[in-house]
């Protein structure tokens, strides 16, 4: 559970809904049949992903294993297919570091069930909720009001 301060830091600093709790089971589901984002948006065409590799080491990593409406679907060749571990884990790049991150949801993605990883409102919908049915409650008028009023 966030503090105030931590909470206030989140969601108005940094502008995230939701943090990360959980830790990494090993399953190696996050290194397949993944869309990458770049600044441009995701990947598109092979052309485009081809210019990415000379611009970071990540890229390099990847394989193109489909291509649908959204865009192209990669698999990361670091991924042990026996083990299920990654290869360079002690050296990978910041993105796998980060793991899931917001931008997922964003992009229409989803959390395995048995993902070890968690996705926590930063503001619980209570929260929320409370806020917007205080605001469109009638404000109650002060002492002064009631005794003022025309």
């Amino acid at each position: 559970m966030l503090n105030k301060f931590q909470k206030f830091f989140y969601s108005k600093i940094l502008r995230r809904k939701y943090y990360r709790t959980g830790h990494c089971l090993g399953c190696g589901r996050c290194c397949k049949k993944i869309y990458v984002k770049h600044a441009k948006g995701i990947i598109q065409d092979e052309k485009e992903f081809e210019n990415l590799k000379y611009q970071h080491r990540f890229y390099t990593y990847l394989k193109v294993i489909d291509k649908d409406e959204t865009g192209l679907v990669f698999e990361c060749m670091n991924l042990d297919p026996e083990t299920h571990k990654c290869k360079i884990h002690k050296t990978r790049s910041g993105i796998c570091r980060r793991y899931p991150q917001e931008e997922l949801f964003s992009m229409g993605g989803a959390l395995s069930e048995d993902c070890g990883y968690k996705m926590e409102p930063i503001i619980p919908f209570s929260e929320v909720f409370l806020t917007i049915q205080k605001k469109s409650q009638p404000k109650k008028k002060s002492f002064f009001e009631k005794l003022f009023r025309k």
